[in-house]
């Protein structure tokens, strides 16, 4: 198995881990607050990584630039919207239109890098566009309706963080002598950058409601943050170096949207529905284009 699609399963493991206490707090506290927190936690590890590797390295500050502006874009604006609609619907909906991020990406990638589509890796991303199709009906069925708000809170997230992975990519082509640590600080300081500025304009009282949390809350947001936030993009951005198609990479998100939705059921100790289990039949499928 290629090591790009390895780094890239393990980042969407890690977020789906994640991704239940930012759901859980997002309705607590709020998706904006969560939002700044585990950027704080991600980057202050992110930080110690580097200097316990050696410290930080040169690199023009244009090209760095690209790297504060797609955490701002990402991991700021992005993760916002993103954790909105995980409050409003739950993260293995949302997740799902996760499987649109490949097109968008692709379109982006071809633009700026040139980069084409293996014809198999096609085959791949859309199987999992069936599963999507899957959890979907499955929804509609249950609810009566798609939660259209949610829906475009979701869509608007996953296409910033698509912005954000192609110029995160364009910051490492340009920077070769930066590591993916570093990459990772650098977006991370551009998330809490644009946080920073946000409380200017909406304040979302960022010190009080952390003074307000208790011990326990504050172990399990911390820890969430660390697996969702600080290893998520860890490993994500080590297959985002090394990928030949950007898009192939962003296609396996659809592997974070079957890892929550199996959270999900294991948390909420319900069994899973036959269309979880139709929908694990044609990502594996898909997964056999994929690395094959």
């Amino acid at each position: 198995m290629d090591a790009v699609y390895i780094y890239a399963l393990a980042a969407n493991l890690s977020f789906a881990i994640g991704v239940q206490f930012f759901t859980h707090y997002s309705r607590r506290i709020s998706s904006v607050w969560v939002n700044c927190f585990k950027a704080c936690v991600a980057g202050s590890l992110f930080a110690l990584t580097i200097l316990w590797q050696g410290g930080f390295h040169q690199a023009p500050p244009f090209y760095l630039s690209m790297f504060v502006i797609s955490g701002a874009i990402g991991l700021g604006l992005g993760d916002v919207f993103i954790l909105k609609a995980f409050s409003l619907m739950g993260p293995g909906r949302t997740m799902m239109l996760f499987g649109l991020q490949p097109f968008i990406v692709g379109s982006l990638s071809w633009l700026a890098f040139g980069q084409t589509l293996d014809p198999r890796k096609i085959y791949a991303v859309g199987f999992f566009i069936v599963c999507l199709f899957i959890f979907s009906l499955e929804s509609f069925r249950k609810e009566g309706h798609w939660n259209l708000r949610a829906g475009l809170f979701a869509l608007l997230g996953v296409a910033l963080d698509g912005a954000g992975i192609v110029l995160t990519r364009y910051g490492f082509e340009n920077s070769p002598g930066i590591s993916t640590t570093e990459g990772n600080f650098y977006r991370a300081a551009g998330a809490l950058l644009f946080f920073v500025v946000l409380s200017r304009f909406r304040p979302f009282r960022f010190g009080e409601r952390l003074r307000a949390l208790g011990r326990r809350s504050l172990f399990w947001i911390t820890a969430g943050s660390a697996a969702g936030t600080f290893l998520s993009l860890m490993f994500y951005l080590q297959a985002v170096r090394r990928a030949d198609a950007l898009a192939a990479v962003s296609g396996i998100a659809i592997t974070g949207t079957l890892f929550a939705a199996l959270f999900e059921h294991i948390i909420e100790r319900k069994r899973p529905s036959g269309y979880l289990l139709a929908a694990f039949v044609f990502f594996f499928v898909g997964m056999t284009f994929l690395f094959g």
